[in-house]
């Protein structure tokens, strides 16, 4: 029902171009405003609306696409930096390691040591930044260009990841519940991530408490699929007692 909402919500925009939260609750009168909000800033982080006052407009170009982008590089810096630090320390030489796309994960390509490494990603960004390490092979995925989010998706990202070995995946969900697991916007962002956990020794999440009760349309993994989270999340928090049925190792910063 959310999924359907929010493609409700996007077809208002793609229509109105601008819409305001009192005309959204009354084309919804079943769920509270707070939901309309959290659906506003669901669609803001997949590039498809940006929140005005009182409302929302559609993105429309690619400066405010760009915007977008930009913005949430700039959400939790210091939590982000404190995840990458401690995911540093399963980096080892000779190994061959997946980072993935997203703020998280380029804080992590900035403090990788220069040592013997074959780095996968499906960031360009990332990519760029890893390349300043002369000692490390980087390898791109390939793929489609997402503008929204600076990753590589599709076919030919997932035919690329068929032909390369992974012993540690670094991955970071845009959001965590209980009923949808860990999500993202994009279809094709989900599928890249599904094949790198299905190729991966070890998976890695890394996952800022901002992330959790936040249940974006695609599914990618669940609990079952994860080996060890890197996390803020207080550590009474019901996520992590659910962890512990799969064997989950939960590393508090």
């Amino acid at each position: 029902m959310t999924y359907n909402r929010l493609e409700l919500i996007k077809n208002y925009l793609d229509e109105k171009k601008v819409v305001s939260f009192k005309e959204l609750s009354e084309a919804f009168p079943d769920v509270s405003l707070m939901t309309i909000r959290r659906d506003i800033e669901k669609l803001e982080y997949m590039g498809m609306a940006m929140r005005i006052r009182g409302g929302a407009k559609k993105i429309e170009t690619e400066t405010e696409r760009e915007t977008a982008y930009f913005k949430r590089m700039k959400q939790n810096p210091e939590v982000k930096a404190t995840l990458a630090a401690k995911a540093l320390e399963f980096i080892d030489t000779g190994r061959s390691i997946f980072i993935d796309s997203g703020s998280t994960m380029m804080e992590l390509a900035k403090i990788l040591s220069n040592i013997p490494l074959s780095i996968i990603t499906s960031g360009p960004n990332i990519a760029l930044e890893v390349m300043k390490q002369n000692e490390i092979t980087v390898n791109l995925t390939g793929g489609t260009l997402n503008s929204n989010n600076c990753s590589l998706a599709g076919a030919c990202a997932l035919a690329s990841l068929k032909l390369l070995n992974i012993d540690y995946a670094f991955i970071s969900p845009s959001g965590y519940s209980k009923n949808g697991g860990f999500t993202v916007g994009n279809y094709a962002d989900s599928e890249v991530k599904r094949a790198v956990i299905k190729k991966a020794s070890t998976v890695i999440m890394l996952m800022s408490k901002d992330k959790i009760d936040k249940s974006l349309p695609f599914t990618f993994a669940s609990l079952k699929d994860i080996d060890i989270i890197i996390t803020d999340i207080d550590k009474q928090s019901s996520i992590l007692k659910g962890a512990n049925k799969f064997n989950v190792k939960i590393i508090n910063v």
